[in-house]
């Protein structure tokens, strides 16, 4: 847990921005619902902007990391979650508590209220967190798509993978399709988290922690079966002080395009000097 307190004092100090690019490593489903099926379309649609193109959300890949935090943290059992949604058969469970070092909470933010615990008594807090991290929207480069890649696509910029579920007792084959981003793809990422005390600074290494846990894990559905294998590269991390905001100070550059270990290199070997330095 963190050095916060109920007392740490919470101001501006400035914010460390990651930037870089996301690479599918194999097929890519961030599903967009059914509500807008068309015929001879995907069962499951990919989401996509106003132009067609299609995206990694902010929400997906903020939640992927934080569930993967929680796990690792050991957050990810009864006692330490609480119900979003009791809705049968979409229950929504996230790890919430009150206590004021909880990382998980000061990353991702905590609201006041009162909310069911999976186990145990409920949980009451009056204490608010504001998110430190916030995730953005991360579009296609649509270079990465080359002409190569398009002759073989099943639409202009994804395909279309079958499958088929196979009842146990009759054989019988239940056939779907998942409508993906093609391996070999690339996003442009950024990642900005708030820096509001000294306190604060070591969050940033548990972000490139959820960072690494997920390029062993998947992003979006269907992971079990193959899709949403991914990794990161050519990241840039700057840190900009109050100062680059309010009088024009210039931001100060800690990586450049490098890898997720020479990023949490590089911060660790920087013993967050560059807060001393506002």
């Amino acid at each position: 847990m963190s050095a916060h307190t109920s007392q740490t004092e919470l101001k501006l100090i400035g914010k460390l921005i990651l930037e870089g690019v996301l690479a599918c490593e194999t097929g890519l489903h961030v599903g967009a619902g059914k509500g807008s099926l068309e015929i001879g379309g995907s069962d499951n649609p990919v989401v996509k902007d106003a132009f067609g193109r299609p995206y990694v959300p902010g929400s997906s890949l903020r939640g992927k990391i934080r569930s993967l935090l929680e796990q690792s943290s050991g957050l990810a059992v009864p006692a330490e979650l609480v119900y979003l949604s009791r809705r049968k058969g979409q229950e929504v469970r996230i790890h919430q508590s009150d206590r004021p070092d909880d990382e998980i909470c000061l990353l991702f933010g905590r609201s006041p209220g009162r909310m069911e615990r999976v186990q145990g008594e409920t949980l009451e807090t009056s204490q608010a967190t504001p998110a430190r991290l916030s995730v953005f929207d991360a579009p296609l480069d649509p270079e990465s798509i080359t002409p190569q890649m398009r002759e073989n696509l099943d639409d202009e910029l994804t395909e279309v993978k079958s499958e088929n579920a196979i009842d146990r007792i009759t054989s019988q084959a239940n056939p779907r399709t998942l409508e993906r981003v093609p391996a070999g793809a690339r996003f442009k990422v950024r990642l900005v988290m708030d820096v509001l005390c000294e306190e604060d600074a070591p969050l940033f290494l548990r972000v490139l922690e959820g960072l690494r846990l997920l390029e062993d894990d998947s992003l979006g559905g269907g992971g079990s079966r193959g899709s949403g294998r991914i990794g990161f590269s050519g990241l840039r991390l700057a840190w900009r002080g109050r100062n680059y905001y309010a009088s024009g100070a210039a931001e100060k550059e800690i990586a450049a395009g490098a890898t997720l270990a020479a990023v949490q290199s590089a911060v660790q070997e920087s013993a967050f000097a560059f807060l001393r330095e506002e």
